[in-house]
């Protein structure tokens, strides 16, 4: 059992509380209760949030762009560059790097990730023996870390809008649909053998990457899984895809799929009013990455008007430039404030930004990911964040003001304790297999610079 001083409960903050796991989820939330010896014991218990959106090789080259080239330097030569990247990844790199992003998640205050997973074949493009070997190497990951796993397999068909043929650098990614539901067939065997909050969704990369008839077909055949989707990260895709189809990307989508709670449109950063308030009323979730959008220069969400509409939204780390929590909430809050000229943003009418912006992206992650409610509640899978109130960044506030705190003034330190569907993985601000997967992430990235 854990005993919390504090903890943030779906009815607002409470004191002395003891919550009660089994079989990895919440069995009962007990209020003014006395800490009992057997209790794991923490300061302040939040639900744990969902990293909705992760391509986890891309931490092994963090850094390794930030140099300008000639001309104008952007996402399109950024994603360049990324691809000469993965020609030179080995499964034993990718099973490698994904377990050090995960543990980096978890000791953040990530208890889940949707793993958008689009490096499926060798480099030229030739299957490996196991179609799915390389969702296995997420598995296996995933089982060494704890975390919970939402696995996207990800269909990859076209290098550009209008079925443009894939570059040599996509070779990697591409797969016609029949390839494809073979694919995830096979990462369903991979992720079975993983606790049973773990699953598999879809994800069709893109309109630009992907086909009307191929999209339709794919959908249909994986019903009532997460389905999460890249949409309008960059201005030359909403052009590129308005040439090609009639219509905006999001536009576009919301009127040719039957987009509900299952999807999850990520980068949904450049719509139209009317886009905003349309998605919003579709009960989907924007997936925004609010570090990854600044470092690749993608530009600002619409905040302000898609809350107003009753939007729901969840973060992500995507690129994995830097894995941190509290970055990717200020970040999203601060590049409203530059664009509006105007402070607290991201909260619909009054109230606290930092329990907006926290509890939100709870909820709305746990939607995208199929992980419940995002909520301590009875019931729900037992995700679940400590922090330290007495860290100095956070002493002199009050428990309503805490998510203020963690959101502006803390840093991912804060972190004390971390449970993935009841698996106490982090303690005392660090995981439980830390040595061991750092080690094994140090080996893998030496043999890597070896060949670059």
């Amino acid at each position: 059992m854990i005993f919390a001083k504090h903890a943030k409960l779906p009815q607002g903050w409470a004191r002395d509380v003891r919550i009660t796991v089994a079989e990895g989820r919440i069995a009962q939330v007990e209020t003014a209760q006395s800490p009992r010896p057997d209790d794991t014991r923490v300061d302040t218990l939040l639900p744990a949030l969902a990293n909705l959106h992760s391509h986890s090789f891309q931490r092994a080259m963090a850094g390794m762009t930030e140099t300008r080239m000639a001309g104008k330097d952007s996402f399109w030569t950024w994603r360049d560059l990324m691809y000469r990247f993965t020609a030179h990844l080995t499964p034993t790199h990718i099973e490698a790097i994904a377990a050090f992003v995960f543990l980096e998640m978890q000791e953040a205050g990530y208890a889940s990730v949707g793993e958008f997973h689009y490096l499926h074949h060798q480099p030229d493009g030739t299957p490996y023996d196991d179609l799915g070997e390389l969702s296995a190497r997420i598995a296996a990951a995933a089982a060494q870390t704890g975390i919970g796993l939402t696995h996207l397999p990800v269909l990859y068909t076209y290098g550009g809008a209008g079925q443009v043929p894939l570059q040599p650098g996509q070779a990697r990614f591409g797969n016609g649909v029949d390839r494809f539901n073979a694919l995830v067939e096979r990462a369903q065997h991979a992720v079975g053998n993983l606790p049973n909050d773990c699953r598999v969704g879809i994800a069709p990369h893109s309109l630009r990457a992907t086909a009307p008839a191929e999209l339709a077909d794919v959908i249909q055949a994986h019903p009532d899984v997460p389905t999460h989707i890249h949409i309008a990260e960059q201005p030359k895709e909403v052009a590129d895809v308005s040439d090609w189809l009639g219509a905006r990307p999001v536009e576009w989508l919301l009127a040719n799929a039957e987009v509900k709670e299952r999807w999850c449109l990520i980068h949904a950063t450049h719509m139209t009013e009317a886009e905003t308030n349309a998605l919003a009323r579709s009960g989907a979730v924007a997936g925004l990455c609010p570090v990854t959008e600044a470092n690749l220069g993608d530009g600002p969400f619409n905040g302000p008007g898609y809350l107003a509409a009753g939007g729901r939204f969840g973060i992500g780390s995507d690129s994995n430039v830097l894995i941190s929590l509290t970055e990717e909430m200020r970040t999203l809050e601060y590049s409203q404030r530059l664009r509006d000229l105007a402070r607290n943003v991201m909260v619909a009418g009054e109230g606290s930004v930092g329990e907006a912006l926290y509890t939100g992206a709870a909820r709305g992650g746990a939607q995208a990911l199929g992980r419940g409610r995002g909520e301590i509640a009875v019931g729900e899978w037992a995700d679940l964040t400590a922090i330290d109130s007495q860290d100095p960044a956070l002493c002199a506030l009050r428990p309503d003001q805490l998510l203020d705190g963690l959101a502006f003034a803390a840093k991912d330190r804060v972190v004390t304790d971390l449970w993935s569907a009841g698996r106490h993985v982090v303690s005392g601000g660090r995981h439980r297999q830390r040595d061991e997967i750092v080690a094994g992430y140090r080996r893998a990235m030496a043999e890597l610079m070896a060949l670059l």
